[in-house]
């Protein structure tokens, strides 16, 4: 059974193939158009999803799937209407939005000339789809958050076997993502793009606002209401702070310009307030469930630090978030989800690994060297120089295998260095990635040796923990060590990415230190690399000092 997964009402769009319950393609449009976050229509990944999967004509396919209910996001939109008639202006937005999302629908018909069937899948069940159908738990409590999907910004349940059943929800606009997205574009960063910065610039302030935050945002009973007052995006749409908002804490910051301690400040209130919040909700569904298993989505599920904060602070054992719990995580969500409910299988095929994009071979690479004039070489042991490399201090392109899904890169498009330097994050951070630099760099580790630097330790394949560095360890690995002595941390195993786990532990031989920097393989404002071609170009305008690309290294 084929099953393709299609995410195209939003940002991150994306596709997806299920074949007999198993994944074996999910790739995001930004990838191939080399536009970030992109709201493209996502032909070029569904074209790849149906040839990863064999299929030579789209009417093999038993289904599409889509991430949202059109309708329903209406219907609902249009009940708030009555009860705040002043919001006109953002219902007629949602009008429009709706028509786009019909069209959209139809496009699989129209480009593609399909003719089977389709399946409107909830934007938050398929959230939660992506997350529990993809863990390897028999059940588990479901908590799904973001700005909102179907008129929802937040779903707590429960799922069992296949099934996954609604508890609670919380509807528009009373929405934590909204709120964390307009002081996103307070900060002077991107909306719906610099949420992960702002996270990052969180340690640096101080809790100067945070009782003033505690006005924005109130919690209690499992529940949770937004003071509408202090934001537009009720009525106007957009990403607005009101008048309100502006008197209170003054005039936003100017992109671009330096960051004062003001906008440090409050970064960590509004970090802190999405904390306690999804906290409280995660404490209040485990009184529901007394599971000890839980699967986090939605786009707030990528927010590291307080995944872990849920994992330290609530009674829930196990936690699972899928790697691309965004928006893009509604494609293979709708697909695995519509599998599961036309089918009964006995256990979930668990995603434990989410390279799933495109790969290339020694043919397609030694072509694209062809194309630039560089000093190349072809190494017999990929893994050890590239190790000497790290250890003696350059800064290493890394590009093998199968691109991975989501927003962090996981060790097959990735720069790499030496995370015992202190000067390294600074290094990359202004003469590499070109961008901020207070952004920290998360620490690839040995699942062997985690513990060992992280306590307390969880083992986290997706970069979406923030964990704690032992103390004794902070000075041994200070390039990846955050100011509030926190790490991003990625445990690589040995069973899901031998090559990166044996690259690791060749640096650890030569150093007795089981940890890399990593960081995704671009630049500020681009993509994540796909091809030999971008990833070449980008190791030739990037200060980076070697390129691994395949068999081959690239010097300069």
């Amino acid at each position: 059974m084929n099953i393709l997964g299609i995410n195209t009402f939003s940002h991150d769009t994306s596709a997806a193939l299920v074949q007999n319950g198993e994944v074996v393609a999910f790739v995001e449009e930004e990838r191939f158009l080399r536009k970030k976050h992109t709201y493209e229509y996502p032909v070029n990944s569904i074209k790849y999803c149906l040839n990863t999967g064999g299929l030579k004509d789209i009417n093999e396919l038993d289904y599409v799937c889509f991430s949202y209910i059109p309708t329903l996001d209406l219907r609902r939109g249009f009940i708030d209407f009555l009860k705040r008639p002043y919001t006109i202006l953002r219902f007629g937005g949602q009008v429009m939005f709706d028509h786009q999302l019909n069209q959209k629908i139809k496009q699989i018909r129209s480009k593609h000339g399909y003719k089977g069937k389709i399946a409107l899948v909830g934007h938050h069940r398929a959230h939660a789809a992506s997350s529990f159908l993809l863990s390897d738990f028999s059940e588990s409590a479901i908590f799904s958050i973001d700005r909102g999907g179907d008129y929802i910004s937040t779903m707590m349940g429960v799922g069992r076997g296949n099934d996954i059943k609604v508890i609670r929800e919380i509807k528009n606009p009373h929405s934590l993502g909204s709120v964390y997205t307009c002081i996103t574009k307070y900060l002077g960063f991107t909306p719906n793009s610099g949420e992960g910065k702002v996270m990052g610039l969180a340690p640096y302030g101080r809790p100067t606002y945070y009782e003033d935050f505690k006005d924005l945002v109130f919690f209690d009973n499992g529940n949770f209401q937004v003071n509408l007052s202090y934001f537009t995006y009720h009525y106007k749409g957009g990403y607005g702070a009101s008048n309100k908002f502006l008197k209170k804490f003054g005039p936003p910051r100017q992109k671009e310009s330096q960051m004062s301690e003001h906008y440090e400040d409050i970064a960590w209130a509004l970090q802190k307030i999405t904390e306690d919040c999804a906290v409280h909700l995660c404490n209040w569904l485990y009184e529901q469930t007394k599971l000890d298993n839980l699967c986090i989505a939605g786009g707030i599920g990528l927010n590291s630090v307080m995944n872990a904060q849920i994992l330290m602070n609530t009674p829930f054992k196990d936690v699972f978030i899928q790697a691309a719990a965004n928006d893009a995580g509604g494609a293979v969500g709708s697909a695995i989800y519509m599998w599961n409910k036309l089918n009964q299988p006995k256990k979930h095929i668990a995603l434990n690994h989410v390279y799933l994009g495109p790969e290339y071979s020694e043919g397609e690479i030694e072509e694209a060297l062809g194309a630039f004039h560089v000093k190349k070489s072809k190494v017999e042991n990929v893994t050890k120089e590239a190790a000497k490399k790290i250890a003696d201090g350059k800064i290493v392109g890394w590009f093998q295998g199968r691109m991975e899904a989501g927003p962090r890169a996981l060790g097959n498009r990735s720069i790499l260095a030496d995370p015992r330097d202190p000067k390294m994050k600074d290094i990359i951070n202004a003469r590499v990635k070109f961008r901020e630099g207070f952004r920290p760099f998360a620490p690839s580790v040995l699942q062997e040796y985690a513990a060992e630097y992280f306590e307390p330790y969880y083992p986290e394949h997706f970069m979406l923990m923030v964990l704690p560095i032992k103390e004794e360890k902070r000075e041994v690995i200070p390039s990846v060590n955050h100011v509030d002595n926190t790490g991003r941390i990625q445990t690589v195993s040995k069973d899901i990415n031998p090559l990166y786990w044996d690259l690791i532990n060749e640096f650890y031989k030569l150093t007795k230190v089981p940890v890399v920097l990593n960081t995704s393989f671009n630049v500020r404002g681009e993509p994540i690399v796909c091809t030999p071609k971008e990833a070449i170009n980008c190791f030739i305008k990037a200060d980076i000092d070697y390129l691994f690309i395949g068999n081959w290294m690239l010097e300069k």
